[in-house]
């Protein structure tokens, strides 16, 4: 399977989501993200091993604390894979575009009348 699509089967779990949005800014502790994300820390961890395991995050021991980090070339390759999909889009939102001032009709203005 492309890696691509197994960081897209990660990220498709709403927790994992807010995991990486709150490592985006920097390192977090583990008690830091469980805060962030409102889960308790087992739960927490083990979203992180699968983060880890798709190489989306990186941890770092600091004494009895473990800090984990954003590694964000895993989404670079997924954004680069769908960047073709993003093209196709914008290319018929551009026909739709084109086609609804071609056929638009103008909106008929009322007129006001003051008693």
């Amino acid at each position: 399977m492309p890696s691509e699509l197994a960081v897209l089967e990660v990220i498709a779990e709403p927790t994992r989501r807010r995991i990486l949005d709150a490592v985006r800014g920097g390192e977090r502790s583990v008690t830091e993200l469980v805060e962030a994300v409102g889960m308790h820390q087992p739960g927490v961890s083990r979203h992180l091993k699968v983060l880890r395991d798709a190489g989306l995050v990186e941890v770092r021991r600091d004494a009895q604390r473990r800090l984990y980090r954003l590694r964000a070339e895993p989404l670079r390759e997924l954004d680069e894979w769908l960047e073709p999909y993003r093209a196709e889009l914008a290319g018929r939102l551009d026909a739709l575009e084109r086609h609804l001032e071609r056929t638009a009709q103008p909106i008929p203005r009322r007129s006001k009348t003051r008693d």
